[in-house]
């Protein structure tokens, strides 16, 4: 639930400045940092697509398979925390990426960039700290059933 509450809390960032990309809303409220610099520079888009569009479907589908992970029936299943560590270490490499960008070639920050680049971090955390905690139980479980 920790992943799927952060992920929540990504999609509502990333549908903001999806939004501002696609001129929904006029003027983004950034009280820190140039957002605006970092959203309408050339680095905004990837493979033609808003990079916040980008995010959005990154935690939507976080979102989803977390959320599926809470399932009676997927509960003790690693593979759902394997994908979903799998998805936040990629996820934090284009967030590692980007925050090069707004550093090194853009030479401004964002403060809702920032705070995606946290959140998809403590999404890795949250999710390594899953998958062994999963992989533990059920490694547990199969010794118990083997010396039956």
């Amino acid at each position: 639930m920790i992943v799927a509450a952060l992920a929540l809390a990504g999609i509502f960032i990333s549908l903001y400045l999806t939004l501002y990309k696609l001129g929904v809303i006029g003027e983004l409220s950034c009280t820190i940092g140039s957002c605006e610099t970092v959203n309408t520079s050339k680095w905004s888009r990837f493979l033609g697509v808003p990079v916040a569009a980008w995010g959005l479907l990154f935690y939507l589908d976080v979102f989803l398979i977390a959320l599926a992970g809470t399932l009676a029936r997927f509960e003790d299943e690693p593979a759902i925390s394997l994908v979903l560590v799998g998805e936040a270490a990629v996820g934090v490499l284009f967030s590692a990426w980007l925050t090069y960008l707004e550093l090194g070639v853009i030479q401004a920050i964002c403060i809702w960039c920032v705070t995606s680049a946290a959140i998809v971090t403590l999404i890795l955390v949250a999710s390594i700290a899953d998958f062994r905690e999963v992989r533990a139980a059920t490694g547990v479980e199969n010794t118990e059933a083997g010396s039956s």
